[in-house]
């Protein structure tokens, strides 16, 4: 039986590593899967020999070379988690935003503006939460209360992002799919330690869960992250992200070994990355997703 070949697309790591990405390597490896990074490399890369030459490439990295190498196998077709096209939307907040209400989930009023003075008269509405459009993990996020803070917003050559702001009751809630599975972790943002960061799981409540699912169809994706703050007894997704760091996620190693594993099987075989699946909340003290590492005679 011919072994399946995974090539990851990552970030730096620094030793020890707090990601989740090399305990999923080591465990896939130890399956019998052939592991490789393809970036990053210690050396420049001679783009005349870029080929598919893996089952699957995951990419984690969605910024610098990463992106356009993964764009460069997109184009061979590859099959990729998440899709190139996927992550390239994510990445945009405006894309995001929009394609998330015409599914009909809940967001904050969101605009878009060129200027910052084009934002100024929304203040009579309530605070704006300001973001870059293509920010990650919180970065440069600002409630935006007075003209004088609005003044004080960096401004560049990317269109401005805002949304109404909603002042959230307790922390915040994090939902993560790994395949379809979902997994509740409350958040305080910004998180500032580790035990911040990790947050503490619950399950979440039906509609939570039908909030996620309606996120996983406008993307067409089972392998991704929603922040939602609730406010006044509403929910609102105010981010989706194609591949968090899913902290805080119960045994993730082993649920992100094992989704991977079955997507480059179906890959192999020339299937559909995902697997027709009802979504399902996971969490303490409900039973975990049925086992999907492989057996001995399958490795």
């Amino acid at each position: 039986m011919t072994p399946l070949r995974i090539g990851f697309l990552l970030p730096r790591y620094h030793q020890p590593s707090r990601s989740h990405m090399p305990a999923v390597m080591r465990t896939l490896a130890e399956w019998g899967v052939i592991v490789e990074v393809i970036h990053p490399r210690d050396h420049a890369v001679d783009l005349s020999t870029l080929q598919v030459e893996h089952d699957l490439y995951v990419l984690k990295k969605i910024s610098g070379p990463a992106v356009s190498i993964a764009g460069v196998l997109h184009a061979q077709g590859a099959a990729i988690v998440n899709p190139y096209p996927v992550t390239m939307a994510l990445r945009d907040k405006i894309i995001t935003s929009r394609l998330l209400q015409a599914a009909g989930v809940p967001t904050p009023a969101t605009y878009v503006a060129s200027h910052l003075h084009q934002l100024a008269p929304l203040l009579d509405g309530g605070p704006l939460v300001v973001k870059p459009v293509g920010g990650t993990e919180g970065f440069g996020v600002r409630i935006v209360r007075t003209l004088s803070e609005l003044a004080a917003v960096p401004a560049g050559k990317d269109p401005l992002f805002a949304q109404r702001y909603h002042p959230p009751q307790g922390r915040d809630r994090k939902i993560y799919s790994i395949g379809g599975r979902l997994f509740g972790v409350k958040k305080i943002f910004p998180a500032r330690t580790e035990a911040e960061k990790h947050g503490e799981p619950f399950i979440p409540a039906r509609e939570l869960c039908e909030i996620t699912l309606r996120c996983s169809r406008a993307f067409g994706i089972d392998l991704f992250g929603i922040d939602i703050v609730e406010s006044e007894g509403r929910p609102y997704v105010v981010d989706m992200s194609s591949m968090p760091g899913f902290k805080g996620v119960p045994d993730a190693p082993s649920h992100l070994a094992s989704y991977l594993y079955d997507t480059a099987k179906r890959a192999a075989r020339a299937q559909p990355l995902r697997e027709p699946a009802e979504t399902r909340a996971s969490g303490p003290g409900r039973a975990g997703a049925v086992s999907t590492m492989p057996t001995a005679g399958e490795r």
